[in-house]
């Protein structure tokens, strides 16, 4: 057969799998023992599909490259065959210069199974043992990740999607066939370093491909043999790549878990001190430090055993400034990679504070003494300065703050260690340099890292802490510095913020059990916490931190002031209660219980009361009325049974929640649900502050309100009757039956909650049927007004037609005329005929006399009575 006449007349890469080869017929050939024609054969397929495999050609293909792969450890002549399959799949049409190419649309799903089957074959050719053949494996799958694109497919074909193609990677198993066959490449270092190269590209393209790595087991294999005789650091530099990605996967949890073994550790620290021996360029300090970002990947586990191979000692003596130590065996330069370097080992210390058996290790390489030494670093230059004074001075600053980072995370777990350093002064004079108006930059970086440590330090409550920070003027240093700020932050700035609330809450850690301290808070403290609240909660949900300035500062008023005379006294004088109640209303539902059980407190003083009971609202509204609202919004809440008029709707039920009726069934041995209502929701505090202010003469309330303040006022009554219910029920439960004499004391005592909650409808109903006949007599009144102000309105138009009357009509004002004339006559003749009579004499007596409030004599109404003479 000529196979150039072919070529002319065919085109160079067929619309159709039976066109000029039949795959079957070349399978069977191949099958066939006579090998005569089986190269002829093979070249000429290959010439043939030059350009790419079609998708519908893959499962044909893959079988004839297996049987090649067969037949090359006895017939090397097949090797290059193989080769040149494999070429025309990784530089032609292997993936992304010439992807797998398609007929139709529908190809990519009806072919799905045979591509990935394809790409699972190409990998196990990896065990030919030809080094030619694994290198074109290798270099196959790292064509997928070539951003060519063809440009000279024919105009019936058409190339598969990247998509497409990395789903295929994922469903076949060539990343974990590829990472097996790794252990055969030990005697060839330059495929094993392609290989490395290879899985380097598949961990970093999709997590996916981690999984299949790490499901053969590939952190550890990699690992173990990362530091196989290379000299040049690219397989351990690539190894390390891959296990950066493996631990940056969803798998994480998992190459953990395979790192973590004490073989794994040993080779890491077997790595870093490769590194820092040969440590001459970039390059290398790279390397260095992605081996430290991997020790603390895996240092999160709290298994991994890096105190007990003595790589963690090992580091540890990285801290500080070696070069600062003329007896340091390691000079660190000033470049960016060491001072990376420096920031990875602190960090390193933030991740292992968390395993208690490295504090004892903290101890002994003195790590307290070193951050609190780059906290406060010397003023003093090294003797081999830098280059640059400024870069030192950098440096110093960005490991100050990685330390202050680092010591709030480990001064509470070594605590002991962090006094015995003098942490306090050390803290409390960088922040006083921080804020020193002679300051030349700002330091409020500093600040707040500082303000973080001695927040996360007093948050404790060690005694010895806070008495020292006290013995310092910790308290009037940190209101000072919190009065600055408040009159010159910016409302959106998240920094000023965060460090405000911070302060806040350090010195409610201070003053809270302590009268003393509270009086050193004072007059400034409680001005300030009065500036604090007036700003109010209109930027609580604004996501920058004011959800929390404002919790704090509540904090601060319950801890700094109540429970103070003097601060209380200035407090209110201030009408803080009259603040409290204004957050109160305009706060979100979460921070109620906080304001609530603030106020409460804040009740002990006798001037609370009348501040409370004057407050109003911008609508006019009165303290008892807003609470009685906050009562009915957390029975809604609570799911409580209540008519439409807010009153009792089951006697038997009278405060139950859908919570409680949901636990009615469980046994003596779990909390009561009567009990944890009471410490969940707003309605003990609310009835406690109703305790304080009274139940009598509340200004501001309506009908329904007086409803809703009878069930406060019964609130304890009921709770008790819940309580005695639960009892009866967790007895009936456990199977225990009373005597007869406790019998008859739990009906009677649930009888009487019963009867109390009927009283109370009884209550209700009546004020709701006085209320209901004040609303019918108004309407009365309202009626009889309008019904004598319309009569007037009649008697002025009858009055006003008779004078119209009048000046139109001439005769009607001759009669008028005469009728007037007529009425003067008669009152004249009675007039005379009184004349005539003798006059008689009174005696008055006074009846009454009634004070009107008016000023002057007007302000007496006096009743007489006339007896004649």
């Amino acid at each position: 057969m000529d196979s150039g006449k072919l070529d002319r007349t065919k085109p160079e890469i067929p619309v159709s799998p039976k066109s000029l080869l039949d795959l079957s017929k070349v399978i069977r050939l191949l099958e066939d023992p006579l090998t005569e024609r089986h190269l002829f054969v093979l070249k000429k397929l290959l010439k043939r599909n030059h350009s790419g495999f079609l998708l519908s050609e893959l499962a044909d293909i893959s079988q004839i490259l297996n049987i090649c792969a067969e037949k090359v450890s006895d017939q090397p002549k097949y090797a290059s065959v193989l080769c040149e399959a494999l070429e025309i799949c990784s530089s032609i049409c292997f993936l992304l210069r010439f992807p797998f190419l398609k007929e139709r649309t529908s190809d990519e799903l009806i072919y799905a199974q045979d591509a990935t089957e394809f790409l699972s074959n190409m990998g196990h050719l990896m065990r030919v043992p030809h080094a030619e053949v694994q290198e074109h494996v290798v270099e196959l799958v790292r064509s997928f990740f070539s951003s060519d694109a063809p440009t000279d497919l024919p105009e019936e074909l058409q190339a598969t999607s990247a998509v497409y193609r990395l789903q295929l990677l994922e469903r076949s198993d060539l990343p974990k066939t590829l990472l097996l066959s790794m252990a055969a490449l030990q005697n060839q270092p330059s495929i094993k370093l392609q290989l490395l190269q290879t899985l380097q590209l598949l961990s970093s393209a999709s997590d996916m491909n981690c999984t299949l790595i790490l499901d053969a087991g590939g952190a550890e294999m990699i690992c173990l043999h990362m530091n196989d005789g290379d000299l040049s650091g690219q397989v351990l530099l690539c190894s390390s790549e891959i296990l950066w990605n493996l631990l940056e996967s969803r798998s994480k949890e998992e190459a953990m878990t395979q790192l973590s073994s004490m073989e794994c550790v040993v080779s890491l620290k077997e790595a870093f001190s490769f590194v820092l021996e040969i440590t001459s360029c970039g390059s290398d300090l790279q390397l260095r430090n992605y081996l430290l970002v991997i020790t603390t990947l895996i240092a999160e586990n709290p298994n991994c055993p890096l105190i007990e191979s003595l790589f963690a000692k090992q580091l540890l003596g990285f801290i500080t400034f070696p070069e600062l130590n003329s007896s340091s065996v390691q000079k660190l330069t000033y470049s960016r990679e060491d001072l990376k370097m420096r920031k990875l080992l602190l960090n390193l210390l933030f991740v292992m504070c968390r395993n208690v058996a490295a504090l004892q290790l903290f101890r002994e390489e003195l790590v307290m003494v070193n951050l609190l030494q780059l906290v406060n670093p010397p003023v003093a230059y090294p003797e081999h300065r830098p280059a640059s004074p400024h870069c030192f001075i950098t440096q110093q600053e960005e490991l100050q703050l990685q330390a202050l980072d680092g010591l709030a995370s480990i001064a509470p777990v070594m605590l002991h260690d962090y006094m015995s350093c003098q942490g306090n002064t050390c803290l409390l004079l960088l922040l006083e340099r921080c804020t020193n108006k002679d300051a030349k930059v700002s330091r409020m970086a500093q600040m707040q890292r500082c303000i973080r440590v001695l927040r996360s330090v007093t948050a404790l409550g060690d005694p010895a802490v806070n008495q020292d920070l006290c013995d310092q003027g910790a308290i009037n240093q940190l209101l000072g510095f919190l009065i600055l700020m408040e009159g010159s932050y910016d409302e959106d700035d998240v920094i000023a913020v965060e460090m405000m609330s911070n302060i806040q809450l350090i010195l409610s850690e201070l003053c809270e059990t302590d009268l003393h301290r509270k009086e050193l808070f004072g007059l400034e403290g409680v001005k300030m916490v009065v500036r604090f609240l007036k700003k109010g909660p209109k930027k609580f949900y604004s996501g920058l931190g004011h959800n929390k300035l404002v919790i704090s500062t509540v904090d601060c008023v319950w801890s700094c002031i109540v429970g103070c005379c003097i601060t209380e006294y200035q407090f209110l004088a201030k009408e803080g209660a009259s603040l409290l109640l204004d957050l109160l209303q305009a706060s979100p539902r979460c921070i109620h219980s906080f304001i609530l059980a603030t106020l409460l407190d804040l009740c002990n003083n006798p001037n609370t009361r009348p501040q409370i009971l004057s407050w109003r609202d911008v609508s006019g509204q009165t303290a008892p009325r807003v609470l009685l609202q906050l009562w009915r919004e957390e029975e809604e809440e609570l799911g409580v049974l209540r008519n439409q008029h807010g009153g009792i709707k089951d006697p038997e039920k009278p405060l139950l929640t859908g919570f409680q009726e949901d636990s009615s069934g469980f046994p003596a041995d779990t909390p009561s649900a009567a009990l944890l209502a009471m410490s969940e929701n707003l309605r003990a505090k609310i009835y406690l502050l109703f305790c304080s202010l009274g139940f009598q003469e509340l200004p501001g309330l309506s009908a329904g309100d007086y409803v809703t303040l009878g069930i406060v006022r019964r609130y304890l009554d009921f709770k008790v009757g819940e309580v005695w219910n639960e009892i009866c029920s967790e007895l009936i439960l456990d199977g225990v039956k009373p005597i007869r004499s406790d019998q008859e004391a739990l009906r009677s005592i649930c009888k009487t909650s019963e009867e109390t909650a009927r009283r109370l409808m009884e209550d209700q109903t009546r004020i709701l049927e006085e209320q209901e006949e004040e609303e019918i007599r108004e309407e009365m009144l309202i009626y009889k007004e309008m019904k004598s102000r319309q009569k007037q309105q009649e008697i002025e138009a009858k009055s006003w037609d008779r004078y119209i009357s009048r000046t139109s009509n001439y005769n009607i004002l001759k009669e008028e005329k005469a009728q007037r004339k007529n009425y003067m006559e008669s009152n004249l003749k009675h007039e005379n005929a009184a004349a005539d009579r003798p006059a008689k004499l009174f005696i008055s007596h006074i009846l009454a006399v009634e004070n009107t409030g008016d000023q002057g004599p007007a302000g007496v109404d006096v009743t007489l009575a006339r007896t004649s003479v």
